[in-house]
């Protein structure tokens, strides 16, 4: 089985902007392959972070270093007069799989709701980019947005969550699944069943996220379905997150395991690893 973590961050500069990451200068592509070789983790998804301005860069680098362990869901200047053309030539970029943004607070959050970024829907559909969002507020939004761009592959991040933005720990983290679970209907939109060690305040195997965990699967399926961890801002190690999955969730076995730990994020995002 080829584990593949759906989210990090790599940084090479710079204390985090959000508390809840480590409150270090830096976590480099060399550090991120130790770390992911001692918990037999295969491959992560760097999400390039906006505090440090040369992450971009650090991640294409990562991507040429370590062939196959890396890829990228980075970002377009939604402002840039060039911005759809940027879309439409994403993929042509080796390591570039797809886009993600966070709407959790205006404007992101109106311009989702009011249709501004209907431009984008359009053109990451057309050009076959997948999308990434963190998006609590806005997952009523999203249906209509999968509803309207049936061939755009959206994904909410952090179990529907806010990942480490948010103080809400155990049932007041997992508030919004009702609002998640409903996208479940729209055969394009995919869940990240990342950081779920850090919406508990229990210790591993973090017992109260397995319920939560176990719905989503059931609504998306293996398919839809992608483990990973936002290491950087979890109470435990690589290797914690790993099993709390494969060793945990006595309802993931086979296929399916080896589908939502790497294998089905790779299909959905066209992750071709060789």
């Amino acid at each position: 089985m080829k584990i593949v973590d759906a989210q990090i961050h790599l940084w090479g500069s710079g204390l985090p902007s959000n508390p809840s990451h480590w409150q270090v200068t830096s976590f480099i592509p060399q550090e991120a392959i130790s770390l992911m070789d001692e918990a037999d983790v295969h491959a992560a998804v760097i999400h390039p972070p906006s505090w440090d301005p040369g992450s971009v860069t650090m991640a294409h680098q990562a991507v040429q270093d370590y062939p196959g362990r890396f890829a990228i869901m980075g970002a377009v200047d939604l402002g840039a007069p060039d911005a759809a053309a940027q879309v439409a030539s994403w993929r042509a970029v080796p390591g570039n799989l797809g886009l993600r943004y966070t709407c959790l607070t205006d404007p992101m959050r109106t311009w989702v709701a009011d249709g501004t970024l209907d431009w984008l829907w359009a053109a990451a559909e057309e050009a076959g980019v997948p999308v990434s969002m963190l998006a609590t507020d806005s997952l009523a939004d999203f249906s209509r947005i999968a509803e309207r761009y049936p061939g755009l592959r959206v994904t909410i991040d952090h179990l529907g969550g806010r990942g480490g933005t948010s103080q809400l720990r155990d049932h007041e983290a997992m508030a919004h699944m009702p609002e998640l679970l409903a996208l479940a209907k729209h055969p394009n939109v995919g869940v990240k069943a990342t950081g779920a060690p850090g919406y508990s305040t229990e210790a591993y195997p973090f017992p109260i996220m397995q319920d939560y965990l176990k719905q989503i699967f059931e609504a998306f399926g293996p398919t839809r379905m992608f483990w990973g961890t936002d290491i950087s801002k979890m109470p435990c190690n690589w290797s914690q997150c790993v099993t709390q999955f494969t060793e945990e969730l006595d309802w993931l076995r086979g296929d399916d395991l080896t589908l939502v730990m790497g294998q089905a994020i790779c299909d959905w995002w066209g992750w071709e690893r060789g």
